[in-house]
């Protein structure tokens, strides 16, 4: 998919990944859609980006997310990309996390995700073209001490979207995975969400240059070499 013209919703869009893919995908030419619960850096940053539009959303609320889409539908009549970026990293021992904080998380990192994904089902249905990019974790593929808990939540969410590549793929619609280091430079990140757009690769290591890495389905382990730590090279 090209990204030019391309409608984009960005979740998470205030700071973080989520900012600097639409940065870098406002650069390409694309139309932005910018969701995150702070309204005023929200505004600032649609000011800054041509084509671009705000529109504030708890994405944990799914009336504000299903007024999200249909804002992106009044503005540009259809949802070319959902990106779900919004994420609350969650870094305590397994001894000492509160169940209250387990359950916001997985609140967020997959339910909030998976009902993003659900709103814009009927138009990419419809145009028989879309493309979802999910952002995870490298934590989701290794053990790391204190993220048992948020590397859990990644982990359901790489699952969710693994059937979703299955299910949604006779409707010409790619779901793709980008597992950022804990600490991601923000360039190669938008970089690597702005790949899987343009190829619709399943799963994207994010570094400088992004790389594909090989996810098995069958319960078989997953890759033991994805760094935890940003790599260039």
């Amino acid at each position: 998919m090209e990204l030019a013209d391309t409608v984009v919703i960005l979740t998470g869009a205030s700071s973080g990944i989520g900012e600097a893919a639409a940065r870098w995908l406002a650069a390409q030419g694309a139309h932005t859609v910018l969701a995150a619960r702070r309204s005023e850096r929200l505004s600032a940053l649609a000011g800054e980006l041509d084509g671009a539009m705000a529109v504030p959303t708890d994405v944990t609320v799914p009336w504000q997310v299903q007024r999200l889409v249909a804002k992106t539908l009044e503005a540009f009549g259809r949802v070319d990309v959902l990106v779900n970026a919004a994420a609350r990293q969650l870094r305590v021992p397994i001894a000492e996390v509160a169940p209250s904080d387990v359950r916001a998380v997985l609140e967020l990192e997959v339910v909030a995700s998976l009902v993003a994904m659900q709103a814009v089902l009927p138009p990419m249905r419809r145009q028989r073209t879309g493309s979802i990019v999910n952002v995870s974790s490298a934590a989701s593929l290794q053990g790391a001490f204190d993220l048992g808990s948020w590397a859990a939540a990644k982990a359901a969410l790489n699952a969710v979207s693994e059937v979703a590549r299955q299910e949604l793929s006779p409707y010409g619609i790619n779901v793709s995975v980008v597992y950022p280091p804990l600490d991601p430079s923000a360039d190669p990140a938008a970089a690597t969400i702005g790949l899987a757009i343009r190829t619709g690769a399943p799963h994207l290591l994010v570094a400088d240059p992004p790389r594909p890495i090989t996810i098995p389905s069958d319960g078989r382990s997953p890759p033991t070499d994805v760094p935890l730590e940003a790599t260039t090279g």
